[in-house]
């Protein structure tokens, strides 16, 4: 009996850090004895809401875009994001001395938009509700001939994204789980090739928003399902399906998958902000709030978590953790 082999494999991994030295930050690995005291477990906090762009997407969209041939470096990049990935590519792209365009929701946080702005790209707005935004890219890219560097469906992608987690193991040393946000499932498939190729007995836990349970009935059903696209907080997580590439790989070595409320979500930033001195954007604090919220079944002793972003502007963050301004 043969398996179909993944993706992308830890050594993909690997020379992705190898690519990011010096361009992406090494982000710092946090503690809090209140939190280990409150969920019964020592915490190790990966965060990259101190990464560039304010989340783990730089990491993926350098490691995709660098490996460009200088031609299609020289004809500029396209991609579709609600936000951090549009920051990551548009980055990426004045990086290596190209241009980005930019497919976004008309309702992406104002703060992202502004930001993918500001490191010069160009942004194409659609209806998250009603338009088809990888249709609508690839039309784009098709027509102007740029690269494509979609937010997820990329081993390079997803191999970048692990980096996030091979960093912590290399700091934290032994971990008994890891828990990592699942939007379109580049983040935890990375992630999960990097620690289960290293350390198969860690147990990898997604966390979800309710709304947004995509992969969760995905890997119940052991199909890919789809929903509708969710209402949630978590606007990097709304999504309607798990990726083609990312669920091949989630469906053998992601373990489980926790779902959190908005309430949760929004208790958990509170948190962060009041008891650990950062701040967190909703689709970042689903795996702290599953910690907090006792979402997580048979929680074992040491216990990492990928807090993936941090990118929310502060009349949202005020409005959402309900604090007057």
């Amino acid at each position: 009996m043969t398996t179909t082999p993944l993706p992308i494999t830890l050594d993909d991994v690997r020379d992705a850090a190898a690519r990011l030295k010096g361009v992406a930050h090494r982000t710092p690995v946090l503690r809090s004895r209140t939190l280990d005291r409150i969920v019964g477990a020592e915490v190790l906090l990966k965060c990259e809401n101190f990464q560039r762009v304010g989340a783990f997407k730089f990491r993926g969209a350098y490691n995709a875009a660098s490996r460009l041939a200088p031609e299609q470096l020289a004809r500029g990049i396209a991609a579709y994001s609600s936000g951090n990935h549009a920051q990551a590519v548009a980055l990426a792209a004045r990086e290596l001395g190209t241009t980005a365009v930019i497919v976004m929701p008309e309702d992406a946080p104002r703060s992202k938009r502004a930001a993918t702005e500001d490191y010069g790209a160009e942004i194409v707005t659609y209806d998250r509700y009603a338009g088809d935004r990888v249709a609508i890219a690839e039309a784009l890219a098709a027509d102007r001939g740029l690269a494509l560097i979609p937010p997820y469906e990329h081993p390079h992608v997803m191999a970048g994204q692990g980096t996030a987690a091979l960093e912590l193991l290399e700091e934290a040393g032994e971990l008994d789980a890891l828990l990592v946000p699942v939007g379109g499932g580049g983040l935890i498939a990375g992630s999960a090739t990097a620690v289960k190729g290293l350390r198969p007995g860690i147990r990898v836990v997604g966390v979800e928003p309710e709304a947004g349970d995509d992969t969760k009935r995905s890997l119940e059903a052991g199909r890919r399902v789809e929903i509708p696209v969710p209402r949630t907080i978590a606007d990097g997580q709304a999504l309607h399906t798990p990726g083609e590439l990312t669920f091949s790989v989630n469906r053998r070595l992601v373990d489980a998958i926790a779902l959190v409320s908005d309430d949760e979500i929004r208790a958990a930033m509170r948190f962060a902000f009041e008891r650990l001195k950062i701040v967190v954007e909703p689709s970042g604090a689903t795996p702290l709030a599953a910690l907090l919220a006792g979402r997580v079944d048979d929680l074992p002793r040491r216990v990492g978590v990928i807090v993936s972003g941090g990118n929310v502007d502060a009349g949202r963050f005020a409005e959402l953790c309900g604090v007057a301004v």
